[in-house]
């Protein structure tokens, strides 16, 4: 029978407590939310969504086509301007996601007889971009400078090394400077994922490569996504000019995918100026987090100390974890549910994002269900 395989998949994920199910959610859901990405908040402010129906009204409801032939508009253009230079670097491409941006960085530079570089932790779309990719790729141990500098030692060719600068499931951050450093030793790109650091980290939220001096840096190159701090849908890389063109002539989900929907666009321009003027959302972003962390490890939860907006708390099973996330959204609460094979460590875990326009009472609302409904 076609596909008769399926059900016994779909049997052993049953036994294993790894099922996962669509629950749509109402445009007014009274749960408070610490489950989305939405870490400054910006996702429903008035400007953001102006910027949203102002783009479609003018430019219609999609891209109608890819970038090359009719999916680039004046203002994917616009925002692709500003993006680099709120961000630091010479040139941006928008993609339609930031699994895309991600795939097209990976494949596009690592180039038959090359040797790519990846962190253990990092995210599935780098870890996709590194299986589609023409160059070989080594896995190095979790932000491990020297295990990125023994790999690329022992390789005579390009080479490239990928990692997270903030890693979605712990929250931990990547040793950006000792990264470079190690590729510098031997003349290897870095490519950089800042997807929850956009927004959160570096002087107004300009990033963690910011952060760590290596903005504008013509050997690094930067992925972003428009969905989480930015409020909005889609993805970019930043880096050298030749680079970004380089993409443009040779990524296949840039010329073969349909450009950024224009209100996605409009939506996260809007937010980037909502952000250039109120930069102090970056740092509330960080200071809800750390919060969040401080309340709930004095409970006696075991939580991991956040470097941007990701706050993780350790879970005794798959099973339980979801059972947790189930018992806090029914006392109403919203809660990320991380578990095989999303985690790496086989560690399953609550995993709670802190928003920037967060109140003190809704964060001690938050660590009170937590608490309460703890396995």
């Amino acid at each position: 029978m076609a596909f008769g395989w399926i059900d016994g998949q779909a049997e052993l994920r049953r036994r294993a407590g790894l099922v996962r199910t669509l629950r749509p959610r109402a445009a007014d859901a009274p749960l408070l939310d610490l489950a989305s990405n939405d870490y400054l908040g910006l996702a429903r402010h008035p400007e953001v969504t102006e910027g949203a129906a102002r783009a479609a009204r003018t430019w219609g409801g999609g891209a109608t086509g890819s970038r090359l032939v009719t999916g680039t508009t004046e203002l994917h253009a616009e925002l692709e301007r500003e993006l680099a230079g709120f961000c630091g670097f010479e040139a941006a491409l928008v993609f339609s996601s930031g699994y895309a941006a991600n795939l097209a960085a990976v494949t596009a530079l690592a180039p038959h007889g090359s040797l790519i570089v990846s962190d253990a932790g990092n995210h599935a779309s780098l870890i996709d971009g590194c299986r589609l990719a023409r160059g070989t790729t080594q896995v190095a141990a979790h932000a491990d400078p020297d295990a990125v500098r023994k790999a690329l030692g022992a390789h005579d060719g390009p080479a490239v090394a990928v990692s997270d600068t903030v890693f979605s499931v712990d929250g931990d951050a990547a040793p950006l400077a000792a990264l470079a450093e190690a590729c510098r030793e031997h003349g290897a790109g870095l490519m950089l994922d800042d997807a929850h650091g956009l927004g959160v980290l570096g002087d107004g939220g300009r990033g963690a490569p910011h952060a760590a001096g290596l903005a504008g840096a013509d050997d690094v190159v930067v992925t972003v996504t428009l969905s989480k701090s930015l409020g909005s849908q889609g993805g970019a890389v930043l880096g050298p000019a030749r680079v970004i063109e380089h993409l443009v002539n040779a990524a296949r989900t840039f010329i073969f995918d349909t450009g950024l929907a224009p209100a996605a666009a409009g939506a996260a321009l809007a937010a980037l100026r909502l952000l250039r003027r109120e930069p102090g959302r970056a740092a509330r972003a960080g200071e809800v987090a750390r919060e969040l962390h401080t309340r709930l490890t004095t409970a006696g939860l075991e939580a991991v100390r956040p470097h941007a907006a990701v706050v993780s708390v350790r879970a005794p099973s798959p099973e339980q974890a979801v059972r947790w996330a189930a018992d806090c959204r029914a006392a109403g609460l919203s809660v990320g549910c991380f578990r095989p094979p999303s985690v790496p460590d086989g560690i399953s875990r609550l995993r709670l994002t802190a928003r920037a326009d967060l109140s003190g009472a809704e964060i001690e609302r938050a660590v009170r269900v937590i608490g309460e409904t703890r396995p």
